[in-house]
């Protein structure tokens, strides 16, 4: 029983560093958010935002809950969502529900599911695009969130922007550096591009923080942050 207590102890000191780190960033940002609606007058910006996987393509499952990877990336989507959404950014989500975007199940479904993302993501006429995944890895004592970027330098300016936001959180086991990696979603998107793996559920720290609403906020937020500090640069390019 004492011990369950401090895990209690520990995980609302881990959420009460998180307030205290953004309550600072947080500052800074809704300067950069006056600083867009400022510079860019009669421009509208727009963020497209890819909740990873869905339907029966689950993505990863977690080690001891058995919660679902695609479940926790669209909780987290939904909530990067509003933020952008009451900041003035127009946000558009390649899912919104639990299903994937590949119509059947028949053979080829990852593929018609990634073109479909494409497509939503080229259509929108973006300034940026973030997609939300959760890792996995045999250590389990790996944890901590990594962005990916592509060959566009633009995406890898913006992945540095969000990975700085990660970097700062008190669940980060060291300073990461935003990662070049040969995917299709940020090879194919005709604008600054990353994929956010946000945490490890192989991990039981990252996990058990993963499927609470709170914590969610917070990743959302220090994604919403890096965005929004890049968009800020862009607009001032």
């Amino acid at each position: 029983m004492k011990f369950f207590n401090s895990q209690k102890s520990g995980e609302k000191l881990v959420i009460a560093c998180f307030s205290a780190v953004f309550f600072l960033t947080a500052i800074l940002t809704y300067l950069s958010i006056a600083d867009l609606k400022q510079t860019s007058h009669s421009n509208v910006y727009t963020v497209v935002i890819d909740a990873g996987h869905g339907g029966i393509d689950g993505g990863v499952t977690g080690k001891t809950t058995g919660v679902k990877e695609s479940d926790l990336n669209l909780e987290i989507a939904k909530k990067l969502k509003n933020m952008f959404s009451s900041a003035g950014i127009k946000a558009v989500m390649t899912r919104t529900g639990y299903g994937g975007l590949y119509g059947t199940t028949a053979k080829g479904f990852k593929m018609r599911d990634m073109k479909a993302r494409v497509k939503i993501i080229n259509s929108a006429n973006a300034q940026a695009f973030v997609s939300i995944h959760l890792n996995y890895y045999s250590d389990g004592s790996r944890r901590g969130a990594t962005v990916f970027f592509g060959e566009d330098e633009q995406g890898r300016i913006l992945a540095e922007k969000v990975q700085d936001f990660f970097n700062r959180s008190p669940c980060q086991p060291r300073k990461f550096s935003a990662l070049k990696g040969d995917y299709y979603l940020l090879n194919e998107a005709n604008c600054p591009a990353i994929i956010c793996e946000c945490g490890f559920l192989s991990n039981a720290e990252d996990e058990k923080l993963l499927i609470k609403q709170e914590y969610q906020e917070k990743i959302a937020n220090m994604i919403f942050q890096g965005v929004i500090s890049y968009l800020s640069a862009f607009s001032k390019g």
